[in-house]
Formats: C-alpha cells, sequence, structure tokens
C-alpha cells in the first residue's frame, strides 16, 4: 500500500496523493530509505509512537531534501494528531512546509498540502483540536505568502473561514470573507469570473451565516447574487448549502412552493455530492409538502423514491401519511414515538404550523354535527389542552369558518347555524311573490275577485291561492310546514345533550 493510498483511508479524500506517489514509489532508487518507510508502515497500527520515530528518522538520511522526507513528516503528523500530540504535529508541520518550495513538485505540494488540511479539519473534535487546526492553516499562509500559489492560498482560507463558521466566530468570519472578496474581484471591483468556484464557496459561507444570525435581508440579496454566478463549475455539495439556505429564508417567509423548491434542489446536490446532509433536507422537504398542504407525496419522484424505505426518514414518511390522511391521532402518536424528529430546531421551529393545520381540520371534523358542546370533549377526543381548543375555536371563528361563542365561563360553545333563519327567510319572499302574482291575476284583471269566490276562502293558506293570513291562521298543513322550520331552529337553539359532551 502507498503512503496516500492509506493516507485515503484516513482521510477519505487523496486519490490526487496516491497517483503522484506511486510515481515517487517507481522512481525511487533509496532502497534503505524505502525499507524504512514501509517498514514503519507496518507497525504504525500496533505501535504508533515507534512509527512516528521511524517516520521522523527518516529526513536524516537523505543528503538533500526529497520525497521521502515529505512523505516521512507526513505520516508522522497524522499519527501525533491522532494521538493528540497537537504540539508536535504543528513544529513537524512547519517543518514539512521547508519541502513544498523546491524539494516536491508544485502540483503534489499543493494536493499533499490540501488533503493533510482536510485530514486535520475531519479529526477535530475539542478545542484544543481546533487550536490545531487553526495554527495549521495560519503556516500554509505564512509559507505561501510571498509566493504565487494564489489557488492554495485561497483553499486554505476558504478553510480557515469555515472554522470560524464552525465555532461562530462571526467578526473574524466577516473579515476574512472580506478580504476573500477583494482577492476574487478585478481591477474595477467586479467580479472575476475566472474565480466564479471560489466565489460561491465564500457565497455559501456568507450565506450560512447570516442563516445562523438570523439576517434574511442579507441572506436574500447573497442568495440571488450566488444564483446570478454563471461562470463556476462548483462542487454539488456548495450548491447544496446555498440551495439549503434558500429554502430556510423562504420558510421563514412562508413563501412555501419556492422553499420546496429549493429544498428538493438541495437534496440533489447533496446526493450527488455523497453528503449525509441529504437526509436532512429531505425531512424538511416533507416538513415543505405538509406545509403546502399538498396531496403529492414527496417520496413518489426518481430521486426521493429509494428513500422512501430509509429508517432514518421513515418518521418523516409516516408522518406526511397521517397528514395527507388527517388523521390526527396518527400524526401525534408518530411524534410522541419519534422525539428525534423535533432535535432538529428548524424542524421544531416549523413544525408547529403543521400540527396546528392538522388539529385545526380534526376540530372542525369533530364538531361539525353539534349546536353546542363543551371545550373538555374536544380536549379530550384531539388530546390537546383546553387553552389549545380554545386557541384553534378563536381562529376559527376570527377567520369565519365557525360561527360560534365560546362561553369561557362554563367552558361551553354554542354554534349560531343561519341556514334554518336563510330557509325561512326564502319561504317568506316566496310567498310574498305569489300573493303579489294573485293580486295581479285576480283583482287588477277581468276575471274573479276574491270577494265573489267564496269557496276560496277554505284554501286560503294553500301554496297556490295564498291570503294575507298571519301564521296562526293558517290551515294545519301550511301550518305546520312553517311550525317545523321555526321548531327545528329553536329545538336546535335550545339544544338536546348528546353523548360525549356534545349536543
Amino acid at each position: 500500500m502507498s503512503d496516500d493510498d492509506d493516507f485515503m483511508q484516513d482521510s477519505g479524500d487523496e486519490e490526487y496523493d496516491f497517483e503522484y506517489e506511486d510515481a515517487d514509489d517507481d522512481e525511487s532508487g533509496d532502497v534503505g530509505v524505502e525499507n524504512k518507510y514501509y517498514n514503519a508502515k507496518q507497525i504504525k497500527a500496533d505501535n504508533p509512537e515507534e512509527a512516528i520515530d521511524e517516520f521522523l528518522g527518516m529526513p536524516a538520511l537523505e543528503e538533500e531534501k526529497g520525497d521521502w522526507g515529505f512523505k516521512g513528516l507526513k505520516q508522522a503528523i497524522k499519527l501525533e494528531f491522532k494521538l493528540g500530540r497537537y504540539q508536535d504535529a504543528v513544529e513537524h508541520y512547519r517543518e514539512l512546509l521547508t519541502y513544498v518550495k523546491s524539494a516536491v513538485t508544485r502540483n503534489y505540494s499543493e494536493k499533499s498540502i490540501n488533503n493533510m488540511l482536510d485530514f486535520i479539519e475531519k479529526g477535530s473534535d475539542d478545542d484544543t483540536a481546533y487550536q490545531c487546526m487553526e495554527d495549521f492553516y495560519s503556516l500554509t499562509l505564512q509559507s505561501f505568502q510571498n509566493t504565487n500559489n494564489e489557488r492554495l492560498w485561497l483553499k486554505t482560507n476558504i478553510k480557515l473561514a469555515r472554522l470560524w463558521l464552525e465555532r461562530k466566530e462571526y467578526g473574524q468570519l466577516s473579515k476574512k470573507v472580506r478580504e476573500l472578496h477583494r482577492a476574487c474581484q478585478r481591477e474595477d471591483g467586479s467580479d472575476d469570473p475566472s474565480k466564479g468556484t471560489y466565489l460561491l464557496e465564500l457565497y455559501a459561507l456568507e450565506i450560512q451565516m447570516y442563516a445562523e444570525t438570523k439576517n434574511n435581508k442579507r441572506l436574500k440579496a447573497l442568495y440571488q447574487r450566488a444564483l446570478r454566478v454563471r461562470s463556476a463549475v462548483p462542487h454539488p455539495k456548495i450548491m447544496g448549502i446555498i440551495r439549503e439556505c434558500g429554502g430556510k429564508m423562504h420558510m421563514s417567509e412562508e413563501n412555501w412552493e419556492e422553499a420546496q423548491s429549493d429544498f428538493f434542489e438541495s437534496f440533489r446536490n447533496y446526493d450527488e455530492a455523497g453528503s449525509m446532509q441529504r437526509i436532512q433536507v429531505l425531512k424538511y422537504l416533507v416538513l415543505t409538502t405538509m406545509l403546502m398542504k399538498s396531496d403529492i407525496n414527496p417520496f413518489d419522484s426518481q430521486e426521493t423514491k429509494p428513500y422512501r424505505t430509509d429508517p432514518r426518514i421513515s418518521a418523516m414518511t409516516d408522518l406526511v401519511d397521517a397528514f395527507q390522511r388527517d388523521d390526527i391521532h396518527a400524526y401525534e402518536d408518530i411524534l410522541s414515538k419519534h422525539p428525534d424528529v423535533l432535535a432538529d430546531p428548524f424542524i421544531a421551529e416549523n413544525i408547529d404550523e403543521v400540527s396546528r393545520n392538522m388539529r385545526t381540520k380534526a376540530v372542525l371534523k369533530l364538531i361539525a354535527p353539534y349546536t353546542r358542546f363543551t371545550l373538555t370533549f374536544i380536549s379530550k377526543h384531539i388530546k390537546i389542552s383546553v387553552p389549545e381548543v380554545q386557541d384553534i375555536l378563536s381562529f376559527l371563528i376570527l377567520d369565519k369558518k365557525l360561527n360560534a361563542k365560546i362561553d369561557q365561563e362554563n367552558g361551553t360553545v354554542t354554534v349560531e347555524s343561519t341556514s334554518d333563519v336563510e330557509r325561512l327567510r326564502a319561504l317568506q319572499e316566496w310567498s310574498s311573490s305569489l300573493r303579489a302574482l294573485w293580486r295581479t291575476v285576480l283583482e287588477d284583471g277581468e276575471g274573479f275577485k276574491v270577494d265573489e269566490s267564496p269557496q276560496l276562502h277554505g284554501v286560503a293558506s294553500s301554496p297556490y291561492y295564498p291570503s294575507g293570513y298571519g301564521a296562526e291562521e293558517m290551515p294545519a298543513g301550511l301550518r305546520t310546514a312553517g311550525s317545523r322550520a321555526r321548531g327545528g331552529w329553536k329545538g336546535r337553539a335550545a339544544g338536546k345533550v348528546r353523548p360525549g359532551g356534545g349536543v
């Protein structure tokens, strides 16, 4: 196994060094140094301390600084960092940087340094390791400050800016980003198209910073500028970050459709990059689908379908299924059994709106048959608190989706339906129209008059021969119909108790 074949296993991104070191291995004629190097690699897993001593002894075996000394130092630095010997790692990294000016080729040194920094970044999990990583970045920048290797200078600065973002050191991050923006501009102050890839990385860092600090105004401006960059072929992970932050921005504005589009694009980019963040963004996509009140299942698309049965996403899959079926009990049960769903602050912040929609629909469905019920009746069936029930009913009343009054003292609600009133009004208008027609035909024309037709008095209340009689004087048939209408309204207004608290 070559030096960087092993390095690739450690850092996950070392394919470039592997190619270069294969060639170096073939060209090396110093068998003694080469054997020492591979012997040290064989014992580093079981005896890392002894392996470090072996690797550090390699530079002294070369008359001039060369490839094997460079390789030995790289291996020693990695082991020292793993063992927590951060100060030793920093000192030997300082020595390693002296090789890049003459002992190894520019491309090889650049890729090796980049991979080394990636390795250190991935292995930093405490404050001491972070400080060591910052020292690595500072040494790298000092080493290349007076060289023409602008590409490595930009890459290292971006890594340093990413470190400050992770540590939420926004003041230092802002200064560094401004410095990098100037480096990516032409003399007239416009963006340099040849550095479009670096510009997008800078935009991604800034967008993340403004998303975390809730500065939506700056976030929106940068998001739109980032989408206008056409001169770059960025890593899909960078576009995944930009689109994810854009989706969150649209969510804060309750622009659900734009948010859904951005989260879908973010998922696609993360998926292409092989980033685990795709799972979290897929959860955001499901959340947005529910906020849109859409009947389209987000897992029906070709890109998301393979994740339908993924155990990491199963809770959200079940949640959207319960939402689309209006099954409030299944919905609440999933949330209670999967507290990890709410572990993400963004989901926890936005799921309340989904829950409110679900509970509102459940309340409307439950009270549909009743004209009078208690708040505890709703609370018991929906399994939410009485204050929340009152809050939902108040919202429905204000939104004119429910015509009712809440008696807070007694904890009751009376629905004031207007359906019977409208029905009675329609009957009165119909009766008045028929009366007018009767007068026109029988009194104003040459036909019969009312007093000349005594046989009509017996049917004065007929629908075909209405008279001016009051409701009390109507014949039984018509009075029954009218009284049924009035009686139905009064009967319901009085309310008869139904099982379960409704009336």
